[in-house]
């Protein structure tokens, strides 16, 4: 029994929730389930919510420093969690992860210069490689069996093009679901580094891995992978706080460590928000039991997702070793991108994040969010499994 309540079903319209936004569903889509946006459905954990409560009641806004207890909290966690032992002079902040990325392309390349990607992975990759007018590299990952592998060869023949500078790596990786084994990363890592790579990795769904797998921070490999990484981490998805987030970026390399500084002076994005500081000091320093209830809690929703698609031969499910976010494989029906988009929304009234955002490899695709209540999920599936007994009767 846990004292926390995640079946709860919390109305999220009454605040301008992304994925209920018609901006995410659609005008004619706001009834649609909202499987989409990747964050969680349920209520923070009490010690955040108590944490954001008492610096309200505060009343004084003005400039602040980062609080004494942040940085110790953060550094705990990834301590006692995964055995990372992090100086605390490494860590700098950045207003989210994207933003980190976005910095480290624009000071550790040129223009024009080759990114490594490894589609299928997060849109906003490639977004922000072509809007910085870097060079998208892509080394697709390959389907072998059902479980998505790293292509060691291509990303060896990729790196060793020396117009390529760096590579975004997305551990665990989104929205695949793979949380990359030691040596995996090792083995990136050792491509990396003799062809002169930096090793820039998104890893802020690491502490979202299931029973039989272990998340393993890049950096914590080896000082020369450490020495050649830059890791962006935030609380956001862990403990669901992305509208009050920054995040943390640990670079290692003094030389790297700052330059990357530096373009955080000159962009002016070193301030600190109060109630973000709060939240992940909250976060860090007690979250852990709520985190620990929220993972068992998404098994279980993870369970009747397998179950229920067990029964249905036209869907198949990807198995996940980690992220809320699940990807599954719906090529038996046969439909183009936009067709599968229809059919979702006008027959199983589902909105979820269409497969080909995530590269051409993701055709016949789609990414499906399962951090809500179970109640909703399972009439969710009700509803795609009358859509598909419907459509197997035509």
């Amino acid at each position: 029994m846990t004292p926390f309540d995640f079946d709860e079903e919390i109305d999220r319209r009454a605040v301008p929730a992304l994925k209920h936004h018609r901006r995410v569903l659609g005008a004619d889509g706001m009834d649609l389930f909202p499987g989409g946006v990747a964050d969680m459905d349920f209520r923070v954990a009490p010690c955040i919510a108590e944490a954001i409560s008492r610096r309200a009641a505060h009343g004084v806004f003005g400039y602040e420093a980062v609080p004494d207890g942040l940085f110790p909290a953060l550094i705990g966690w990834l301590a006692a969690r995964y055995g990372w032992q992090v100086d605390a002079d490494h860590i700098l902040r950045a207003p989210n992860v994207l933003n980190a990325l976005a910095m480290a392309v624009n000071v550790f390349s040129d223009p024009s210069e080759g990114i490594i990607v490894q589609p299928l992975v997060f849109f906003d990759f490639a977004d922000i490689i072509a809007e910085n007018g870097r060079r998208i590299v892509e080394n697709p990952l390959i389907l072998r069996d059902g479980r998505y592998e790293m292509d060691f060869d291509g990303l060896a023949r990729v790196a060793a093009d020396p117009g390529t500078r760096m590579i975004f790596l997305c551990n665990p990786h989104n929205p695949v679901g793979r949380v990359w084994m030691r040596h995996e990363l090792a083995r990136l890592g050792a491509i990396c580094r003799a062809h002169d790579v930096l090793v820039v990795a998104d890893e802020i769904h690491g502490d979202i891995t299931f029973a039989g797998h272990r998340y393993t921070p890049f950096a914590s490999l080896s000082d020369a992978d450490a020495q050649n990484s830059i890791t962006c981490l935030s609380p956001a998805k862990s403990f669901n706080i992305a509208a009050c987030c920054t995040s943390f970026t640990v670079v290692p390399g003094a030389t790297r460590r700052a330059a990357f500084q530096s373009e955080n002076s000159r962009l002016t994005v070193n301030k600190n928000n109060a109630f973000a500081s709060a939240a992940m000091e909250a976060a860090y320093a007690g979250g852990g039991p709520w985190l620990d209830a929220a993972l068992a809690y998404i098994e279980g929703n993870l369970d009747l997702v397998r179950a229920r698609l067990d029964a249905i031969d036209a869907v198949d499910l990807i198995e996940p070793e980690g992220t809320f976010l699940l990807w599954l494989d719906f090529r038996k029906l046969g439909l183009a991108p936009d067709n599968l988009t229809s059919f979702l929304r006008a027959r199983a009234r589902w909105a979820i994040t269409r497969g080909i955002a995530f590269g051409t490899e993701g055709a016949g695709f789609g990414r499906l969010n399962i951090a809500c209540p179970r109640a909703q999920l399972a009439r969710a599936l009700d509803d795609l499994e009358a859509a598909l007994a419907t459509n197997a009767g035509r």
